[in-house]
């Protein structure tokens, strides 16, 4: 909550926000969210996580207070997250997930080009829900960075805040990839953004 999250948090090195469905927690992660940018903790979240991170940066930063996920709140009058187009007219929900991997065309000189080191990348995917790109405009205008997209469909894949030292949220699931032997770029990236954290710490 907002009287402990300081409290709760204050030990971290890093934050990261992992996959998930349901309201379950959901106002919790956000405020997790907004501790970690505004307090330059490195940050991390994957599909739900990063769809937490649109959310926290919506109302607290865009000032859309309504900000939310049709998933959490069908009626929300900010739906900056939102079910896929090809999923509105679904009732069976059976089998009907973006599944598979799919292309990401990276942006030049973004966190997400240096962790990866090369312009387009494959990811798999398990999600329903999406980053609503009508708000992509008003979003980039305020500092929030759209650096990985589909090519083909537009669907915003990656997340990121160029001010802060490591905040990066991926709509697919790099861990379904991640091997002991051939870990994912992004955790190897995100521990050694926590691991400089923790460095800076104890000089202070």
């Amino acid at each position: 909550t907002d009287d402990n999250v300081a409290e709760k948090l204050a030990g971290l090195d890093g934050l990261l926000v992992a996959p998930g469905f349901g309201h379950r927690g959901v106002e919790g992660k956000i405020v997790a969210v907004k501790y970690a940018r505004e307090n330059k903790l490195p940050f991390f979240g994957i599909c739900l996580g990063m769809q937490m991170a649109v959310i926290e940066f919506g109302r607290n930063v865009l000032g859309l207070k309504d900000a939310h996920s049709t998933e959490m709140d069908p009626d929300t009058k900010e739906p900056v997250i939102d079910l896929m187009e090809e999923q509105k007219k679904v009732t069976a929900k059976g089998g009907t997930m973006r599944l598979g991997s799919y292309p990401c065309v990276l942006q030049e000189g973004s966190l997400a080009m240096q962790i990866y080191g090369s312009p387009q990348i494959n990811e798999r995917h398990r999600h329903r829900w999406e980053f609503n790109n009508a708000y992509l405009e008003q979003y980039q205008k305020a500092g929030m960075v759209a650096s990985g997209k589909n090519p083909g469909t537009g669907l915003v894949e990656i997340i990121e805040l160029p001010g802060h030292p490591f905040f990066i949220g991926v709509q697919y699931h790099p861990e379904l990839k991640s091997t002991v032997e051939n870990p994912q770029p992004i955790f190897v990236h995100f521990v050694k953004a926590a691991k400089a954290y923790a460095e800076k710490k104890l000089e202070v």
